[in-house]
């Protein structure tokens, strides 16, 4: 496992605690949402993070449906695990790409903001289709291009500018990778999945201010590694840059940004 996709430490309570509400809760909310009215008795979650979507589907569905939380990192688990404690949710360490589960045991897999983390995606999305019953769905999320994302892309632009001969570059190269879906969908197609839909969604982004969004990018995701790599003194510096650049441009206190992301279906 590279740096890109090590999410331990301080990591995991920071991500939950200033990334989840800025960015991802929006985004849970509307994955849940859309297994509304679908017949599931068991459900999967790949790369499910610190359980943002967990819990929203723990919310959403009938009592009787269960759900299969897994990731890759232990640590998310953890953090998981003590937001949320729940005899229909099971939290378990497994690969997306290589399920530790019989095939066809379940109504729905939904992966929500995991695929870039991925090394092998054509792998992760024929491990998805074989764990699912034909005519289960395979739902899934990725970030639009970084632009579209406001928040995010002017604290990379001011990160970047403290490091000029060499940035740090994974929230544009890993997060926001699959802004074009359209390779998605021919790997979809191409693992076996009968028909695949995609869905632009746009949403607002909240904070209460400049330094919280800051803190959950700079010092909540594998973004830190980066920064700590060129200079393990400046992480601190590099969170109050963000923090400033994005003041200058939403705002003191309360502030609201673009959000932008796609959402892929797939019926099996």
């Amino acid at each position: 496992m590279d740096s890109d996709r090590v999410f331990r430490g301080s990591i995991p309570a920071l991500y939950e605690e200033y990334l989840v509400p800025v960015q991802f809760e929006t985004y849970a909310q509307e994955m849940a949402a859309r297994l509304h009215g679908v017949p599931l008795g068991r459900v999967l979650e790949t790369a499910a993070g610190t359980g943002v979507l967990t819990r929203a589907m723990a919310a959403a569905l009938p009592a009787e449906v269960t759900i299969e939380a897994t990731d890759l990192n232990q640590p998310m688990l953890d953090e998981a695990a003590r937001r949320l404690s729940s005899r229909r949710v099971s939290w378990r360490q497994a690969d997306a790409q290589d399920l530790p589960f019989p095939d066809g045991g379940f109504d729905a897999v939904l992966c929500q903001f995991g695929a870039m983390f991925f090394s092998d995606r054509p792998r992760a999305f024929a491990e998805a289709r074989r764990v699912l019953r034909p005519g289960g769905r395979y739902l899934l999320s990725v970030w639009d291009r970084i632009e579209q994302n406001e928040f995010a892309d002017v604290m990379v632009n001011a990160v970047a500018r403290l490091f000029p001969e060499d940035p740090p570059t994974f929230t544009s190269r890993i997060p926001h990778a699959l802004h074009d879906t359209r390779p998605l969908v021919a790997e979809l197609k191409a693992a076996g999945f009968a028909s695949v839909a995609v869905e632009t969604v746009e949403r607002t982004s909240t904070a209460p201010d400049a330094r919280f969004v800051a803190i959950g990018k700079c010092q909540g995701t594998p973004l830190r590694h980066e920064i700590e790599a060129r200079d393990a003194t400046r992480l601190a510096e590099a969170t109050e840059a963000a923090a400033a650049a994005v003041a200058a441009r939403f705002g003191d206190g309360a502030i609201r940004g673009k959000l932008q992301a796609h959402v892929l279906t797939a019926i099996r």
